[in-house]
């Protein structure tokens, strides 16, 4: 009974990860659509992405798109599910975000 419940508590740790990693994701869209709109380079844009939350650089992929008077940002986070026992069997997780926003 004990290995049970140990492999169900390791898969509620996991999926609490996955849970927070979605929503830092997320909100990293948010942040670098905003500092999209108003004019910063591409590179800025990343950064922007990258301060607003703890993400792992390497694994965050940025694209940004201008026109028709709006910015558009699209992140793709691939994040590596470690947890010992449940992680090898979920495989990495990818997390996609995108949002707009009007220029300024």
């Amino acid at each position: 009974m004990v290995p049970f419940l140990a492999l169900v508590l390791l898969t509620v740790v996991q999926v609490g990860l996955l849970v927070r990693t979605r929503v830092l994701v997320t909100h990293a869209a948010r942040e670098a659509v905003r500092s999209a709109a108003v004019g910063a380079g591409d590179g800025e844009v990343r950064s922007a992405a990258l301060a607003s939350a703890d993400l792992d650089p390497r694994r965050l992929h940025v694209l940004v798109r201008r026109g028709g008077g709006r910015a558009t940002v699209e992140l793709r986070y691939v994040e590596a599910t470690d947890v010992p026992m449940v992680g090898p069997l979920v495989g990495d997780a990818v997390f996609e975000a995108r949002a707009t926003m009007h220029l300024e």
